[in-house]
């Protein structure tokens, strides 16, 4: 039984990893009906806290050290240059023994080593750039790639290569797709009964406060500031982040001691937003989140307005640019951290929930969004497999997402 072997690389952080993900899931469904083939899916590289997530998905995990070059001066960029030669010895040795027909790259920390040996391989390579700025080694793998995917039209300038196609940022079926295997349609009842989930009042306003995979300390230390300000609007669906859970929590338990139960029962504090991520953008009005590329594009699929916080000290200031594109847009605002202020942020919030604005800027949201991006990748993956992609292999609940 010949196989398709497929690598994926990518630095290990949510941005990252969920769009391989999205792949991944319609590369599976793509070739379900092929019976004289077999997937063989692989990830090298450092997936840390979603190694889980990667193999619940049927990707294959290997190991190679991490290692980062930074575009400034650091001390860390001599221990990372040992690390880069020893992720060249190790990706060496995966990428032989497994030889893929084609790696998929996201780029990131991590990456490069192993691009540089799949490149030594004549593997071909593809990347997607999620961002509006591409990173240090998207921007060198985009030299030696076949083809480069793009989430935002902005990025063309930054690379040379012809064969640019821009597709925006992929996204996870489970989030596109209902329990019945539907494609998700946001209608006032499916909105209600996503609250009602978590047990919010189904007529008031939900706000969702996102910062990403990991969680933003800024966004969280105002939601607790201003806790009694915006729960006189709203109610709160807050995504805290794993690694600030337990410090949030402690600090939250003390404040609520004072807190008039009609605060507490408008505001609903979680760690992390797994599988009950799809209903928390079901149920929301409008968010409060960071600015990377896999959070701009979830938001778009949903049609969720945005006030958007870009990360200070992102690469190459990328959420930036990522807001400045939804804004522009007419689907948020971009609100700087150094501007983050109560009064302003809750006078923009107070505008936000006008129904008229709402609505205005849904319409924005989803006409930002890109339909099938993880679609198109995955056809031009399983291409390299000799399996091309006909439209009699696309299910009924596929056919509803084009």
């Amino acid at each position: 039984m010949k196989k398709i072997r497929i690598l994926f690389v990518g630095g290990g952080s949510g941005g990252h990893i969920y769009p391989l993900i999205a792949v991944v899931q319609k590369i599976q469904h793509f070739i379900q009906d092929i019976d004289n083939r077999k997937l063989d899916l692989r990830y090298f590289g450092n997936s840390k806290a979603y190694k889980k997530s990667l193999e619940s998905n049927g990707i294959k995990c290997s190991y190679v050290v991490l290692s980062k070059f930074r575009r400034y001066f650091s001390f860390k960029n001599i221990v990372d240059f040992f690390k880069f030669f020893i992720a060249l010895f190790q990706s060496l040795w995966l990428v032989f023994w497994f030889m893929p027909n084609v790696v998929f790259s996201k780029g990131g920390p991590g990456s490069l080593a192993i691009i540089f040996v799949c490149k030594f391989f004549a593997i071909p390579i593809v990347v997607h750039e999620s961002d509006s700025v591409p990173g240090l080694t998207n921007l060198i793998s985009g030299k030696m790639a076949k083809k480069i995917f793009l989430s935002f039209d902005g990025s063309k300038k930054y690379f040379l290569n012809k064969n640019i196609e821009v597709v925006g940022n992929p996204i996870r079926s489970n989030l596109m797709i209902d329990e019945t295997g539907e494609a998700v349609e946001i209608s006032d009842l499916q909105k209600k009964e996503a609250k009602k989930k978590f047990g919010f009042d189904t007529e008031r306003p939900l706000l969702l406060v996102i910062g990403g995979s990991q969680g933003a300390t800024v966004i969280n230390n105002f939601v607790l500031k201003n806790i009694e300000a915006l729960s006189e609007k709203f109610q709160i669906l807050h995504q805290i982040g794993s690694d600030n859970f337990e410090n949030f929590k402690k600090e939250y338990t003390y404040l609520s001691k004072a807190l008039p139960d009609s605060v507490k029962n408008n505001y609903k504090p979680y760690s992390y937003f797994d599988e009950n991520l799809k209903d928390a953008y079901v149920a929301s009005d409008l968010a409060l989140a960071r600015a990377g590329s896999g959070t701009i594009f979830e938001l778009a699929y949903f049609g969720k307005p945005a006030i958007l916080i870009p990360l200070p000290d992102s690469a190459n200031d990328h959420q930036d640019i990522n807001a400045y594109a939804f804004e522009d847009a007419g689907a948020g605002i971009d609100i700087q951290q150094e501007n983050f202020l109560s009064h302003l942020v809750l006078l923009e919030l107070e505008s936000f929930s006008k129904p008229e604005n709402l609505k205005r800027m849904s319409k924005s949201a989803s006409a930002f969004y890109k339909s099938f991006s993880a679609e198109t990748i995955a056809t031009y993956l399983l291409s390299f497999g000799g399996i091309n992609v006909q439209s009699d292999k696309i299910s009924p609940k596929e056919a509803l997402l084009r």
